[in-house]
């Protein structure tokens, strides 16, 4: 609503409101699945070890008797990282893809809701009494009889209803037996998600270990301990005796940080999407993740902010569209539109380079404007589908030199390409020489390499480039072969000149001579096929990366307002609290709420009155001073006309709305009790925010 509101001048915001909510969509969808494949593996591994399990107590093999005897429960630890945020995505995700494939009987525990081992049991039954194989194959009345009784929270009681309802399983139909088993293993075990195992009480997860142990026979019961940290944490959590009734296998989750340069690489790396974002908005991003919480979940929402705010602060971003609907949106602009297009500082530098008799056209005429604002924005779209390539290709090079000047992630060569000329940069300078060193084995990789990505990348310029790269291979190829004939030919007579000469002497003049024709000698084939590969690599990257705010209409498709997104993401709760205090009408949006400089209006909230009032005292505050103040401000409308007895109930009620204000300063933290004077306050914050 607040984005139709501001927009609604422009007669454009419901279309763009339309575009971001497509445009979002998109990326979510793409987002989820990046996401699914990223975490395939990892769910993968974790259902064949509860299959694994389950099989072992269904055929009561030698292996799971030995295991029972000894008592030992079926426990996947599970690493996550510290990035705590995006656990809860995980294993919603998990416990979905385990009730498809393995088991309905899955229960999600937080450390927050089990602060003794009978709320873990009320917890855990209460979870798992809803989880039926298939709610239709049972029949309503019994559904409902079990759901109304009061069950008394014990593992016999948790036993007795996993008998019941595998019993009512086992005597369905048999074409409902199939339906079930097609997607459920038959006696499927229960599994129990510890979400945050760290923040569980040691006594509970000891208690809950012990009992479920005694009962293992029984009920085919399996622990997923979701860890942040270490697995050692089990150890340092439950002593010996407990952690021995533990069969503990380890599974790892892809790191934080290769999850974010897989979303990277497919959000932003990529033409598909015409949205982008600029250099400082891109690094405000990623500063956040790495010094902040590792949230890939975070950044996603971030992304999505900045989003929202291109959309709803750029008038123009009705144009920030796919290629099939740039010309009808392009026909459609309004003169106004048109008008903003030309205030543009890219379009502006772009009219400057025309000659006069196209800057008067650009200027003036806006059929001529709206030919030229369309190619200019296709031209940005094969901009971005070159760009992405060159870069990877760029990337195969710099990753593998030592010390990684343009840094080791293609984030960072990509923020360095938004930042400036990348080919100006000290540090490019260093990659090239570096790259002028390198052996041929490592060279032909990478130009193998740079092939493939020319060869599956949407560009169409660049067939010239992969026939070029694959011409140096195959010289490469028969400079292998023109090298092994000319050192076997040196050997040999090499071997033989020295055979000749003996004598210290003769011996001491070939070395120093040999040492004086390697001074003075040329370049070898290999060498300047190496510098010619290095140069044809400069070439395209002085082409195409060019930094994407030199292109023209940069600013419909870049975010790079970073000031906004800064101020969204790092929060300032000290500076928002005195805003809200001292201005309330910055939140309100109230006209009653505006006042002039420092006056105090009596119609704002008593908390905002106080406030005021107490930024007019010293270190120590009377109380009795500032109730008369905020008195004397509450009553500036009521006059001096009212009768004695009203006086004394409208001065109860106003003591009353000063003791409230004053209590909830003090829960803010502006002021406390002084141990000096019984009727004073003392003041705790100064200075300006």
């Amino acid at each position: 609503n607040d984005f139709r509101e501001r927009n609604n001048d422009s007669g454009d915001a419901e279309l763009r409101f339309v575009t971001c909510q497509s445009l979002w969509n998109k990326i979510k969808s793409e987002t989820e699945q990046i996401q699914e494949d990223l975490n395939k593996q990892l769910f993968d591994n974790l259902g064949s070890f509860l299959r694994r399990s389950h099989s072992e107590f269904q055929e009561k093999t030698t292996k799971w008797t030995c295991r029972m005897k000894s008592r030992e429960i079926p426990t996947a630890a599970l690493v996550l990282g510290v990035n705590v945020t995006d656990h809860d995505l995980t294993f919603r995700s998990l416990s979905e893809v385990l009730q498809n494939n393995i088991t309905p009987y899955i229960a999600l525990l937080e450390a927050k809701d089990c602060p003794g081992i009978k709320n873990l049991m009320q917890k855990l039954m209460g979870q798992l009494m809803n989880c039926y194989i298939d709610v239709e194959s049972l029949e309503d009345e019994d559904y409902v009889q079990v759901s109304q009784n009061r069950i008394r929270c014990s593992m016999t009681s948790l036993i007795n209803w996993y008998k019941s309802v595998t019993k009512k399983t086992d005597s369905e139909t048999p074409s409902k037996k199939r339906t079930s088993s097609s997607r459920h293993l038959q006696s499927p075990p229960v599994v129990v998600i510890f979400k945050d195992m760290e923040s569980f009480s040691t006594k509970v997860l000891q208690d809950f270990v012990v009992i479920s142990s005694q009962h293992i026979r029984e009920l085919p019961l399996v622990l997923i301990f979701g860890i942040a940290t270490s697995p050692m944490i089990i150890h340092s959590l439950l002593p010996h005796s407990v952690s021995s009734l533990l069969c503990i296998e380890l599974f790892q989750s892809l790191s934080s940080k290769e999850h974010l340069s897989t979303i990277i690489d497919k959000l932003l790396l990529t033409a598909q999407f015409p949205f982008k974002l600029g250099e400082k908005v891109l690094q405000v991003l990623i500063n956040i993740f790495l010094y902040h919480d590792f949230s890939v979940q975070n950044f996603i929402k971030g992304f999505q902010l900045c989003i929202v705010e291109h959309f709803y602060s750029q008038p123009l971003s009705v144009l920030c569209c796919q290629l099939v609907d740039l010309k009808k949106r392009v026909n459609s602009l309004s003169h106004d539109q048109c008008e903003n297009i030309r205030r543009l500082p890219s379009f502006r530098r772009y009219v400057e380079s025309q000659v006069s008799e196209k800057q008067i056209a650009l200027l003036t005429a806006d059929s001529f404007l709206k030919e030229t604002i369309q190619k200019l924005l296709e031209d940005l779209h094969v901009y971005h589908e070159n760009y992405v390539p060159v870069l990877r290709c760029l990337h195969v090079f710099t990753s593998s030199l030592p010390k990684y000047p343009l840094g080791k992630q293609i984030r960072e060569l990509h923020c360095a390409c938004l930042e400036n000329r990348v080919w100006e940069t000290k540090e490019y300078e260093s990659c090239l020489q570096l790259a002028r060193m390198l052996n041929k084995s490592d060279l032909v990789t990478m130009l193998q390499q740079c092939v493939e990505i020319f060869v599956s990348s949407s560009g169409k310029e660049f067939d010239k480039t992969v026939e070029k790269l694959k011409e140096f291979l195959t010289q490469f190829q028969k400079l292998e072969v023109a090298e092994a004939f000319q050192e076997r030919d040196v050997s040999v007579s090499s071997q033989k000149e020295l055979q000749k000469k003996t004598d210290l002497y003769h011996l001491q003049k070939t070395l120093l001579e040999l040492k004086e024709s390697r001074r003075s000698k040329k370049l070898t084939k290999f060498e300047m096929l190496r510098f010619e590969v290095v140069d044809y690599i400069d070439s395209l990257v002085r082409n195409y990366l060019v930094p994407a705010d030199h292109k023209t209409l940069h600013e419909i498709v870049y975010f790079n307002t970073a000031s906004v997104l800064r101020g969204h993401l790092n929060a300032a709760p000290r500076t928002a609290l005195h805003t809200a205090l001292n201005n309330p009408y910055c939140y309100l949006k109230n006209q009653a709420l505006k006042s002039d400089g420092g006056s105090i209006s009596n119609k704002a909230p008593d908390i905002c009155i106080a406030y005021k009032l107490h930024l007019e005292c010293g270190r120590l505050i009377n109380l009795v001073d500032w109730l008369e103040a905020f008195s004397t401000v509450v009553m500036a409308v009521e006059g001096p006309n009212a009768d004695a007895a009203s006086s004394d109930q409208v001065d109860d009620i106003i003591h009353a709305r000063f003791i409230r204000a004053v209590s909830e300063l003090e829960l803010l933290g502006f002021i406390k009790p002084s141990k000096q004077k019984t009727d004073h306050v003392a003041r705790l914050t100064w200075g300006g925010c």
